[in-house]
């Protein structure tokens, strides 16, 4: 029998969103460092992108916000102390959008406040991303490569709804989007808006 700290860490095996596009190249129009804005049912967060942590990640997560794929979608996976994880979007039909994309080498710790995209193995994101809740460094050896970190608003990521914990079925979330998730997990905080701030 796993332990609880042991269940979550094997939980990330099945993290990443099944997916098709979107290349995961680099792509020269996205700056170097950049702050995301999330408006959240709980209050506002911001969250500082470097380019130079995670080129590939910073990159994919810079399509993802200005193509608003994460609007109106859930925290669907809170392990309080460990990590709050979102992306699977509202309309599961975006995520024919995107494919996996490359892995970045493990340049920053997963330190409390960072965020980092899931991966279900190598070269496995897509579109899921979490915010470590505490110190995680037994992720970076791993492979889960941080792309930045909270700047503002921690206090809010850390009052989401947790009731629910690792309940909601990400296999249903891909296939009925926020219908299965409002019908059986009602209580679970979203995102409304997800902007890059000039």
């Amino acid at each position: 029998m796993f332990t609880k700290p042991a269940r979550a860490v094997l939980a990330f095996c099945a993290l990443a969103a099944l997916s098709a596009c979107g290349g995961g190249g680099e792509r020269t129009n996205v700056p170097d460092t950049y702050k995301v804005k999330f408006e959240t049912t709980k209050g506002d967060f911001v969250v500082e992108v470097q380019k130079s942590w995670a080129p590939l990640g910073a990159d994919r997560f810079h399509e993802l916000i200005t193509s608003g794929f994460y609007n109106e979608a859930r925290f669907f996976r809170i392990v309080p102390g460990f990590v709050v994880q979102f992306g699977l979007p509202a309309d599961p039909a975006k995520l024919d959008t995107y494919q996996e994309f490359p892995d970045d080498p493990v340049k920053q710790s997963n330190s409390k406040g960072t965020l980092t995209f899931a991966t279900r193995g190598p070269n496995s994101r897509t579109t899921q991303v979490f915010i470590n809740l505490g110190n995680n460094a037994r992720l970076d050896s791993m492979g889960f490569s941080p792309i930045g970190v909270v700047v503002e608003g921690m206090d809010v990521v850390e009052k989401l709804y947790s009731g629910y914990g690792e309940a909601p079925n990400q296999m249903q979330i891909r296939s009925s989007g926020n219908k299965y998730l409002e019908s059986s997990f009602p209580n679970l905080d979203g995102i409304k808006s997800a902007t890059v701030l000039e």
